[in-house]
C-alpha cells in the first residue's frame, strides 16, 4: 500500500485545524464570554479584559470611583463558579490616582505593612481615617474577605485600588542556606 503524500497532508491540517479551532471556538464562547458578561453586569465595571490560563483566571479591570472591591470579587466568584472552577482569580484594577490619593497611600503604607504583618486589621481603616482629615474630599474604604483586604481611596473623579492578600508568600528554602 502505497501512502500519498499531498492528501495525507491535507488531511492532517484540516483535523489539527479543526481540532485546535474547536478548542477555541469551546474556551471563547463557553468560558471567556460568559465570564466576561458576569464582570460587565457588576455596576461600577467601566472595562474589562479577561485571560484564562490552565491554573489562573487573570482580570484586568477598569472601574468607576466608588467602587466595592470585595462585593465584586464576590459576585464574581459566586456567579462564575461554574466557568473559574479551581482555578486562582486574579485581579488587576487600573489606578486613576491623583497625586494626594497616590501621598496619602504613601503615609499610610508603613501601617498598613505593619498591621498586615501583625495580622491586626482594624488597624488599616483607623489608619486611613486618621489620614484623611488632613486632605478634603477624600473617602476610604477598606474591607476584607477570607483572601485578601481591599483598599479604595477616592477623591472625586480619582481612585485608588489596592488589593492585599491575607496570605504573604512564603520564602523558599535557599540552596546556598
Amino acid at each position: 500500500m502505497k501512502l500519498r503524500l499531498i492528501p495525507v497532508l491535507i488531511t492532517s491540517v484540516l483535523s489539527l485545524a479543526l481540532m485546535f479551532g474547536g478548542w477555541y471556538l469551546y474556551r471563547q464562547f463557553a468560558i471567556q464570554e460568559p465570564l466576561q458578561k458576569i464582570v460587565n453586569s457588576y455596576e461600577g465595571v467601566t472595562k474589562s479584559h479577561i485571560t484564562i490560563n490552565r491554573d489562573e483566571v487573570s482580570l484586568k479591570l477598569d472601574l468607576q470611583p466608588g467602587t466595592k472591591l470585595r462585593e465584586l470579587v464576590q459576585h464574581i466568584t459566586t456567579e462564575g463558579k461554574s466557568v473559574i472552577g479551581g482555578r486562582t482569580l486574579k485581579l488587576d484594577v487600573e489606578q486613576h490616582s491623583s497625586e494626594e490619593l497616590d501621598e496619602i497611600w504613601d503615609q499610610a503604607m508603613f501601617s498598613v505593612a505593619e498591621a498586615m504583618e501583625s495580622r491586626k486589621y482594624t488597624l488599616i481603616p483607623a489608619k486611613l481615617e486618621q489620614l484623611k482629615g488632613k486632605y478634603k474630599g477624600i473617602t476610604t474604604t477598606t474591607e476584607i474577605d477570607d483572601i485578601n483586604v481591599y483598599v479604595s481611596l477616592t477623591n472625586g473623579k480619582k481612585s485608588k485600588f489596592i488589593i492585599l492578600p491575607r496570605q504573604p508568600e512564603t520564602m523558599g528554602v535557599w540552596n546556598n542556606a
